[in-house]
């Protein structure tokens, strides 16, 4: 079953389209990024799924529940992040927690408290509960943030830059308890342009740019979908045969004899599959092989590629 189904969603602000037409299933205990650079539509897109704004266009629907029909119901069975922690500065850090959890129906005093420890103690903050929130820092107060939207183990979270005030530590924690939440069974949203914590805890990948999707995928896919063909094969000698013992895996292209060797470009049709098996058939029909060369990406070149071709 589908945790989250988002069908045809569109929001306009005034002449500007933030979202335009977006589509996509996100399916239980999976932890979803949305990727792409500021004014991508992410946060406009997490901000409609938590029912805070309304679409104008389309309809989605979270658990089951229709953002146009149960906005209430959403909101108690999500939890959100925002980029900027919604929190009450004067009141202490246990207090905004023990605020919280009460409402979102956390009524047992004593699970109540039980949870606020637990999480306080899982990022650091237990020492610090009786401080006021406005003496904390921005990263300290982005940790409390996050706390604050688990607090009733909601089956949905969306984190929107869940990560951008974080030290190093304090990152590690946010996408442990990511990976954490997806073993529970929760299904997450993960709204960043940090290609990092996509590559660490993300199972699936929407890249956004201008309100619209680009490309959809796991990182892997998304890499190998985007990864050139081409690669090419030096060797010190060459034979007829060589060429024959490649084009019965792969085609080539182009043999370029150069000062004291020879480059034959090839095409292939996977290159983790064909170039080992073409570089074993080589070495035993006698080829000395000097290098293989292919043009691989990884997900940072893909995010770039994708996003300029949007431009």
């Amino acid at each position: 079953m589908d945790a989250i189904i988002v069908e045809k969603l569109s929001k306009d602000f005034g002449k500007i389209r933030a979202v335009d037409s977006l589509s996509f299933n996100v399916p239980n205990g999976k932890v979803f990024a949305i990727l792409g650079p500021n004014g991508a539509g992410k946060t406009t897109t997490l901000r409609i799924l938590a029912c805070i704004i309304s679409p104008s266009s389309g309809d989605a629907y979270v658990a089951g529940a229709s953002i146009t029909k149960q906005p209430r119901k959403i909101r108690m069975i999500t939890g959100i992040v925002t980029e900027n922690p919604a929190l009450y500065e004067r009141l202490t850090a246990e207090e905004n927690l023990e605020f919280f959890a009460r409402a979102y129906g956390v009524n047992d005093p004593l699970e109540r408290k039980r949870r606020i420890r637990m999480m306080m103690e899982d990022f650091d903050l237990w020492e610090r509960r009786n401080d006021r929130v406005g003496t904390f820092s921005k990263g300290m107060k982005q940790k409390l943030s996050f706390i604050r939207a688990m607090i009733h183990q909601p089956q949905v979270i969306l984190l929107d830059e869940p990560t951008s005030s974080l030290d190093p530590l304090s990152s590690h924690q946010v996408r442990d308890y990511m990976i954490k939440m997806k073993r529970d069974g929760k299904t997450v949203i993960l709204s960043t342009h940090r290609l990092e914590d996509v590559e660490k805890v993300a199972d699936m990948v929407m890249l956004m740019s201008k309100g619209r999707a680009l490309a959809f995928g796991s990182p892997a896919q998304l890499i190998e979908e985007s990864n050139s063909k081409k690669a090419e094969i030096e060797v010190k000698n060459f034979e007829k045969k060589f060429e024959n013992v490649i084009e019965s895996i792969a085609t080539v292209k182009e043999v370029v004899s150069q000062a004291e060797s020879y480059l034959i470009k090839i095409e292939v049709n996977d290159f983790n599959t064909d170039i080992p098996q073409i570089v074993r058939k080589l070495a035993i029909e006698g080829a000395d092989i000097l290098s293989v060369r292919g043009d691989s990406r990884n997900l940072e070149e893909v995010y770039l590629r994708l996003i300029g071709d949007s431009e």
